[in-house]
């Protein structure tokens, strides 16, 4: 395969990983609008952004199952098509084909729900399509960069949509998101479509996954032990997507503004990290093993990441503070080319179904922490909370020490387990 084809793989990969971010966050954005205009209170707004995240965790698996036995390239353009059409639909039918109240919230449920569906599919078909289509030392580094799409969404999206919404309103924005879920189906289409779904470097095992149960590759216990470590590693990581700009603002006595800025910069300071990372992570898999090379980037990214997070809590100074969290979150997201290439490592054929479960799991760690943080901050205050998910952190990295994954050209996880 030319490398400039394996490039515009990895470029629509994360452009997936950019607008589907995009997709999710801009109804955060738009929500004091939307509930003003179809008379929506905030316990009714949690319940919409609650759909979505259910969605998401648990159609992870079913998503990896069908890019497993049908390729990624067919089923992810099916998915970007149901991202176009939920988004467009969350525009155009809450306050005007339907009344404001009861029946709009209804339907935002069921909208932002079957747009949680749709997405679950980005990540588990593009770690079955890195696969297919990225030599086995690129794996990290190919994974890294869709990372580096999401950190580019996180730290510009907000404010961007937040100027569109405030000068076109709010029901643009969705219809301008659509476009861009639009585009990129087609593109993705364009160049992989069913040509992707035919090409694999796994050769006769891609035949072999579709004879296999689907939940094979559940019974090895190296998957188990990656998936635990990845829901402690994503409780971390919900701490900061939630909790980090009211922290800023109550604890350390930022304003809403500078709070606003300085959220971002942990994804600003990603950008950079993250692919850097990924390299490191290839280049010791390949000069010592597949074991080691994911092991140490992971445990040495956990670890610091746990470090920085204390120290950040601790210190006085507010721009310490800014500093040793923004360099906690960075390297919490170093960790996402390892565990991603893990998977693909240990999935072989069913890289979709494994990375679907550890996803899940993942997710469910995000669930955990959105409910237990509030709980930790009221009965014993920010410090706890935040020393609680260091101490996550380092039992994430101290699970990596018992993951063993198999050499290269080695039995896939369903027979190896």
């Amino acid at each position: 395969m030319p490398t400039t084809s394996r490039r515009t793989i990895v470029l629509l990969l994360s452009l997936f990983s950019l607008v589907g971010y995009v997709l999710r966050m801009n109804i955060s954005v738009a929500a004091p609008f939307m509930m003003a205009e179809l008379h929506l209170d905030k316990i009714q707004m949690g319940q919409v952004f609650s759909a979505f995240m259910l969605g998401y965790a648990l159609f992870q698996v079913p998503w990896g199952v069908s890019g497993d036995r049908l390729g990624p390239g067919r089923t992810l353009t099916w998915a970007a098509v149901l991202w176009t059409a939920t988004t467009l639909l969350t525009g155009l039918v809450p306050g005007w084909l339907v009344p404001a109240g009861t029946a709009s919230l209804l339907i935002l449920i069921a909208l932002r729900f079957l747009l949680g569906v749709g997405q679950a599919a980005a990540y588990p078909l593009a770690a079955r399509a890195i696969v297919n289509w990225m030599p086995t030392t690129r794996r990290a580094t190919s994974f890294a960069a869709l990372v580096v799409g999401m950190a580019i969404g996180s730290a510009f999206t907000p404010p961007l949509v937040s100027w569109a919404m405030t000068r076109f309103g709010w029901r643009v924005s969705f219809y301008v998101c659509a476009l861009l879920a639009l585009g990129l189906a087609a593109a993705w289409h364009r160049s992989a479509g069913a040509r992707l779904d035919a090409i694999g470097d796994e050769g006769p095992a891609v035949a072999a996954v579709a004879r296999a149960p689907w939940y094979a590759p559940l019974g090895d216990r190296h998957v188990a032990i990656v998936c635990a470590s990845y829901f402690f590693n994503s409780y971390v990581l919900f701490v900061f997507v939630f909790w980090l700009y009211l922290y800023l603002v109550e604890q350390r006595g930022m304003t809403m503004l500078s709070s606003g800025v300085y959220t971002g910069l942990p994804f600003v300071l990603a950008i950079v990290f993250v692919p850097a990372a990924g390299y490191l992570c290839d280049l010791l898999a390949v000069r010592w093993s597949r074991t080691w090379g994911r092991r140490i980037v992971a445990m040495v990214a956990l670890l610091g990441s746990a470090a920085f997070l204390v120290a950040g809590v601790d210190v006085g100074s507010q721009t310490l503070a800014v500093a040793g969290l923004s360099l906690a979150v960075a390297f919490l997201l170093c960790t996402e080319g390892a565990y991603w290439s893990a998977s693909m490592d240990l999935g072989g054929a069913s890289t979709g179904t494994v990375g679907g479960v550890m996803n899940m799991a993942g997710n469910f760690g995000g669930v955990v922490s959105t409910s237990l943080v509030p709980v930790l901050i009221q009965h014993f205050g920010w410090p706890f909370a935040f020393r609680s998910a260091a101490a996550l952190a380092v039992v994430a990295a101290g699970l990596w020490i018992f993951v063993r994954l198999p050499p290269s050209g080695a039995a896939l996880a369903t027979s190896h387990a």
